[in-house]
């Protein structure tokens, strides 16, 4: 038999590796890997922390996205945007609700982008409109007003318009079909006057009424339309840059930026090409390039379904513009998820929906990268429908068409990046981040209930409430979202047994001054397989026996280890808890357990760490001791 072989485990700071990997122990992420991470969030040093409860704040009327809103004042809500109507939220106190015009099934692309006091949000088949605060505590939602909308030739040259008068309401008939229904409130420009069609009585013929006159009551082939109209589609995506509002795609027009003037959003006419006059160009390429996003980072970055460009010139003007294509990763077509700025890098999910790329600039070659963040980790990363970062804890949250939450803890000057899985009874749907705390739209009870959470430090349980009396009370209210449901129970700071919940209420016998009542989560952390070497450095073909297994906490007040039998807590007590019905004070220091029995499974974790105790938890580092058999 051979001598103890004794290994530390002192950083999980890789992440979860993908299955692929079990055979790749020459990988340097091996060593600070592991098999799974359930509902646990990495540390940038390296240790791992079961993840926060999720506090039950409001149910929602049915699918909605988060968006986060700051005020120009610097005050800030959250948005929750549902069918029909806009829900602001302060803290945790539904403050306003707004009737809007779009439906659930537009969601999913809806896009927005903020510029001081207002809020502009898009879908290809909704007009912009325009979210406002005034002044004194109103919210508003309104079509956004162009000074000057783009204009665009959408027929063959060749093809004239006649009106039939020059001033009043007018008659326009086309040499070829031009007119659809959506050209009913469309401008179109004749020359240098403006009419706004009325009504539409054929492809080739429709009624105007002037708003700037005509040249002439004769046919010309010099005549555009607005580039933005029910019957062309409306913008896709948007960002402010140097002072423009620059906005991205839209139906009919999949590949196309237009750029405001410099200091007038609303203000999209050419003119005549001078510095601060708008900008208007398509991306032409050999390969389609619809464009899904625009972001404002060191260059204007335009993502598009094929490929990742860069716009440069300083300042942008007419003269100076200049565009390149980076790279060719590509954007989901069926969604959107809005790029996030990550230390300089913009994180953007990729088409395929298996990958989620840092675009990051390089000064010595002069262009963008895109790394793929979930090369190591790609089973965790199934079509992303949502994503926001947490600057507070480096945690960059991505809600997976499954309903799990993919986090990635990303520290770039610390080489770090490593993937964690957040799993709760129901499905992560949408995310934003407002002022460090991260809001979930959580779909719940078996589909069709969707309620607004958001994490927080002080709760162990998901969709939970939190209360505490005056004196001891058997009879706790406020769960009439978990009617029917059995919740976890903390009193008092101690684990009860689950509880079912009767008209909105549960029962504890002893009651309590303080309780915390939610849905339970599982947190989980299994290692790799042992990477054990046989005498003289072969590869170990013998079983192989955990002699003992040494865990490093850090205020952990529940532990439950798994070395082959199932989980089974640990009893650790402090010296400074005397009482012995008290609550498990925070333990720090090191937990040695004992380990039986030889195993012949070479990919069996030799432990495993495993529990629904709604508790803190932090594991730093695990030293094992074993023994092979060849």
């Amino acid at each position: 038999m051979a001598s103890p072989i004794r290994r530390a485990k002192t950083s999980f700071a890789a992440g979860e590796l993908a299955p692929e990997l079990l055979g790749r122990g020459d990988l340097r992420v091996w060593e600070n890997g592991a098999r799974r991470l359930r509902n646990v969030f990495l540390q940038p040093t390296g240790g791992v922390t079961r993840r926060p409860g999720l506090r039950f704040v409001a149910e929602l009327p049915g699918p909605a996205r988060l968006v986060a809103f700051e005020h120009g004042a610097g005050e800030t809500w959250l948005l929750a945007l549902t069918a029909g109507a806009l829900s602001v939220f302060r803290g945790d106190d539904r403050i306003a609700e707004v009737a809007a015009p779009w439906t659930a099934a537009m969601l999913p692309q809806m896009a927005f982008t903020q510029n001081a006091d207002s809020l502009l949000l898009l879908h290809p088949a909704m007009p912009p409109q325009r979210v406002a605060r005034d002044d004194g505590g109103a919210w508003t939602i309104a079509p956004f007003a162009f000074a000057r909308e783009p204009f665009h030739r959408f027929a063959p040259a060749g093809v004239t318009l006649a009106p039939s008068a020059t001033t009043g309401t007018i008659a326009l008939t086309a040499s070829a079909p031009v007119f659809l229904a959506g050209h009913a409130g469309a401008r179109f420009r004749l020359g240098g006057g403006k009419v706004l069609v009325t009504g539409v009585a054929s492809a080739t013929s429709a009624t105007a009424v002037v708003e700037e006159a005509l040249a002439a009551a004769a046919p010309t082939a010099e005549w555009d339309e607005a580039a933005f109209s029910a019957a062309r589609g409306w913008p896709v995506s948007a960002c402010f840059h140097q002072d423009r509002l620059v906005l991205g795609g839209s139906r009919d027009l999949p590949n196309r930026l237009w750029m405001s003037r410099t200091g007038a959003p609303a203000d999209f006419d050419l003119g005549g090409g001078l510095d601060d006059e708008a900008i208007a160009f398509g991306l032409v390429s050999d390969q389609a390039n619809a464009i899904r996003a625009v972001f404002s980072g060191r260059h204007l970055q335009v993502f598009t379904s094929g490929a990742e460009w860069m716009v440069s010139g300083e300042p942008l003007t007419p003269a100076s513009i200049q565009l390149h294509r980076q790279t060719r990763v590509g954007s989901p077509t069926d969604r959107q998820v809005p790029p996030v700025d990550v230390d300089g890098a913009t994180i953007f999910v990729a088409r395929g929906g298996r990958g989620v790329c840092e675009f990051a600039y390089t000064e010595v070659a002069d262009s963008y990268q895109a790394n793929d963040l979930a090369l190591l980790a790609r089973h965790l990363v199934e079509a992303p429908a949502a994503m926001c970062y947490d600057p507070a804890l480096r945690l960059l949250h991505l809600a997976m068409a499954d309903g799990a939450l993919g986090t990635l803890t990303l520290f770039r000057a610390e080489q770090v990046t490593a993937w964690t899985r957040q799993e709760t009874d129901g499905a992560f749907r949408a995310l934003a981040e407002v002022d460090g705390t991260v809001w979930a739209v959580v779909e719940r009870h078996g589909g069709g209930r969707f309620f607004l959470e958001r994490f927080d430090a002080t709760l162990g349980l998901d969709a939970a409430v939190a209360a505490e009396a005056a004196a001891p009370q058997a009879v706790w209210s406020g769960l009439a979202h978990l009617e029917g449901r059995t919740v976890g129970v903390l009193a008092d700071g101690s684990v009860r047994a689950p509880a079912p919940v009767l008209d909105g209420a549960v029962t504890l016998d002893p009651p309590a001054r303080a309780v915390q009542l939610g849905l339970p989560f599982r947190h989980l952390v299994e290692p790799l397989p042992p990477d054990v070497l046989a005498p003289g450095g072969a590869a170990r073909t013998g079983p192989v026996r955990l002699v003992s297994a040494t865990f490093r906490l850090l205020g952990t007040a529940a532990l439950a280890v798994d070395l082959g039998r199932g989980p089974q807590p640990v009893p650790f007590r402090r010296l400074d808890t005397p009482v012995l019905d008290a609550p498990p004070a925070p333990f720090t220091g090191d937990v040695t357990l004992r380990g039986l029995g030889w195993r012949r499974d070479s990919l069996a974790p030799l432990w495993r760490v495993e529990g629904d105790a709604p508790l803190p938890l932090t594991l730093l580092s695990v030293t094992t001791e074993t023994r092979t058999n060849d």
